[in-house]
């Protein structure tokens, strides 16, 4: 009688505590990719068995961290603009939605060269990137988007800007919310900076829109 309650409690527990831990590992493999597993239990706040009973190694720990990054950006993906939707506000609108998961992104970056391999990692931005130039494609053919670059290059100096920037917001070099970086982002895909600050303030406006309603 006794043991379904017993056990349930330490199921919740469990999780609590590989979220804890997985959120820790985000935090400080970004800081420093060369942290232990053992540090990073004890910044975690459990004992060495417990993160070893969730994650074996380092390497079942980065896959943990790479599938819970693919699932963010599938989520990102999920409410991505329509293809009726301007180029431009398409743009600045996966920039708003990619900016909350950048930390996963950029530590996804950081660990294709030394831990997951860059093709594990290329799988999982894959369908992020494969939308950004989709987007910068059709705004080049409308004329919204300057064509000195290809689509795929362009996006590709677009994404390591935006890392370089979130980079910034770590360290505290930069405070932002994602507007200037979506700003940032327009001008450099070659929108008219006065343009650009008005199609994040459109944007940014109808995201704040349905908690604004009661």
């Amino acid at each position: 009688m006794t043991k379904p309650a017993a056990r349930e409690p330490m199921r919740s527990n469990s999780r609590s505590n590989r979220a804890r831990i997985l959120a820790t590992a985000r935090r400080e493999l970004g800081r420093n990719p060369d942290i232990t597993l053992e540090e990073l239990a004890r910044a975690s706040g459990v004992v060495r068995r417990t993160l070893f009973g969730h994650f074996p190694g380092r390497a079942a720990l980065l896959e943990a961290l790479a599938e819970e990054a693919s699932e963010a950006l599938r989520e990102v993906l999920a409410g991505a603009a329509g293809p009726k939707e301007p180029a431009d506000r398409a743009l600045a609108h996966f920039v708003f939605s990619i900016w909350p998961v950048g930390d996963r992104y950029r530590l996804l970056l950081t660990l294709a060269r030394r831990d997951l391999g860059t093709e594990r990692v290329a799988e999982i931005l894959a369908p992020a990137r494969d939308e950004v130039t989709a987007i910068l494609a059709r705004g080049q053919r409308d004329g919204v988007f300057h064509t000195h670059l290809r689509p795929a290059v362009l996006s590709a100096g677009l994404e390591a800007m935006n890392m370089a920037l979130l980079e910034a917001v770590n360290t505290g070099a930069l405070e932002d919310d994602g507007t200037r970086v979506a700003v940032a982002t327009l001008i450099s895909a070659g929108v008219p900076q006065e343009r650009a600050r008005a199609v994040v303030d459109v944007v940014k406006s109808f995201a704040a829109e349905p908690a604004t309603e009661s």
